[in-house]
């Protein structure tokens, strides 16, 4: 809900923000998955078949997103985006405790595949909130504790962001001298973020998205506008 609207408002082309925005994501993500494997909190087996769905549907969309004129890319973000940022800003989570209602294994894994392959698919078009839309849906309809369901996402997400990339690298859509500098930050704003998501952050960013998501909304207006005078 940041970076890739921050990365089109700073004037790079529709296409090479996804892909430069994606590198940085993927590194990002590296290291959540790292924290909360050792910690304890990934259902291993709901992630793998969540996996198993993220990185064809990914693919997929990211193909997609590839092919589609920027021009397109451009209605999308105009429709999507509010759509998302809104989701985001009253949404109030799922608190849900560690309890014994679980799904059993095999249900648990076909909602876990069908799960990344639907977002994942969404990750590869579009990414903004994928991370909070996965958890939501295994806390939600697997009833997967919810500090368990934010590390098994992290793994899929990290599959989804991979796929993706990778379309993204064949593409030659990444900006490299941009993107290195932002994987550094990310990795960094990954540590100080949870700090202050833990201190009671949604003070700090909600107001952040909703600044971001109007400067990306009036941005990506100001250009289609401008092209059709062109």
């Amino acid at each position: 809900m940041i970076s890739l609207p921050a990365y089109v408002i700073a004037g790079l082309p529709i296409h090479t923000a996804y892909g430069t925005n994606k590198f940085a994501a993927c590194m990002g993500t590296s290291v959540a998955v790292i924290n909360y494997t050792r910690s304890g909190r990934v259902h291993f087996p709901a992630a793998l078949a969540g996996v198993a769905g993220a990185l064809p549907g990914s693919w997929l969309g990211t193909q997609l997103a590839l092919a589609l004129p920027p021009a397109v890319l451009q209605i999308c973000l105009m429709i999507i985006l509010p759509l998302v940022a809104v989701f985001v800003l009253t949404n109030k989570g799922i608190r849900r405790e560690a309890d014994d209602s679980e799904l059993p294994l095999k249900p648990l894994l076909v909602v876990s595949f069908f799960t990344g392959l639907v977002i994942g698919a969404y990750d590869g078009f579009f990414g903004p909130g994928t991370g909070m839309f996965i958890t939501l849906i295994l806390a939600g309809l697997a009833h997967m504790e919810l500090v368990k369901a934010a590390g098994t996402t992290r793994v899929i997400n990290l599959a989804s962001n991979a796929a993706s990339l990778a379309v993204w690298l064949m593409g030659g859509k990444v900006l490299f001298s941009l993107a290195l500098p932002c994987t550094a930050c990310a990795i960094a704003g990954s540590f100080i973020g949870s700090r202050l998501a833990i201190k009671n952050g949604k003070k700090i960013i909600r107001p952040i998205i909703l600044v971001v998501a109007v400067l990306l909304f009036a941005r990506v207006i100001w250009d289609f506008v401008g092209t059709m005078f062109i």
